[in-house]
């Protein structure tokens, strides 16, 4: 009982940790955010964080995780999946307040530290773009890509610059024509049927 308890309490704290580096790392960058901050807002050890979770950079990549959810984005079938995509970047409301924590905020902070961006990178490739491809028929690496890169672009225009004529509320004529636009750059026979006249040509 006592060691279930105990086994209970450190998943929390590992939890609390977690939520303050999210915190931490969306409001400042990576070189701004130090361990003992991230412990210090948490009450525990410094030493405690470096158990949890390693190092800076492992933390910062579990923050990453716990920020974009790459695993419900991709979530569902391939038939659905431009709905889905297209709904995810559209559900975020774009009027939260200043002070809430959005999903992009800590790729923003953090695109110019040499360290972090590594650590997107990997992010990106492993966790969206790679799965993202095994969706699609293929060859799909490079136009897996192409969409990860719309919909950050998208998301980083509404969500965290607040363009004006992309802060249209979910459900609207938007999230529909970005779910036409994912679908159409997920299909190999869009592809290749606006590429063959061309490839006609080469041909002859």
């Amino acid at each position: 009982m006592r060691r279930h308890l105990a086994l209970q309490r450190a998943v929390t704290t590992r939890n609390c940790i977690l939520e303050a580096a999210v915190i931490r790392f969306s409001r400042h960058s990576y070189e701004e955010t130090g361990l003992r901050d991230i412990a210090s807002d948490v009450g525990v050890d410094v030493a405690y964080v470096h158990r949890c979770f390693g190092s800076k950079e492992q933390l910062f990549a579990k923050a990453v995780e716990a920020t974009m959810k790459p695993a419900r984005l991709l979530s569902g079938t391939a038939d659905d999946l431009a709905d889905t995509l297209a709904k995810q970047i559209f559900a975020r409301d774009a009027a939260r307040a200043r002070d809430e924590v959005g999903p992009l905020d800590i790729i923003i902070r953090s695109l110019s530290s040499p360290e972090a961006s590594g650590v997107l990178r990997d992010f990106m490739l492993n966790d969206f773009i790679n799965p993202l491809a095994k969706k699609l028929d293929q060859p799909a690496g490079g136009r897996a890509a192409l969409i990860v890169a719309l919909l950050a672009g998208v998301g980083i225009l509404r969500n965290v610059l607040r363009i004006a004529p992309l802060l249209e509320a979910k459900g609207g004529d938007l999230e529909g024509l970005t779910a036409s636009a994912l679908e159409s750059m997920m299909s190999t026979a869009v592809v290749v049927s606006r590429h063959a006249p061309k490839l006609e040509r080469h041909r002859r």
